[in-house]
């Protein structure tokens, strides 16, 4: 009888570079609004008025995670 296969869902791929991968929220300072990066690809974006954020977020989002 074979033995069960078992995925390690979290090893890194050696044949690829390891590169940081944008997830999450990131102000983008070339066009001035709030952009969603899902596993490194654009997800949507937001102007700074219409983002559902209070304003010490926006702020701090502005300052700690520009791009």
């Amino acid at each position: 009888m074979k033995e069960p296969v078992q995925l390690d869902l979290f090893e890194v791929c050696e044949e690829q570079p390891h590169q940081a991968v944008l997830n999450g929220m990131y102000y983008e300072r070339a066009t001035g609004k709030f952009v969603s990066f899902v596993r490194g690809r654009r997800h949507f974006e937001v102007s700074p008025g219409r983002c559902l954020g209070d304003k010490a977020w926006k702020e701090k989002t502005m300052k700690e995670r520009s791009i």
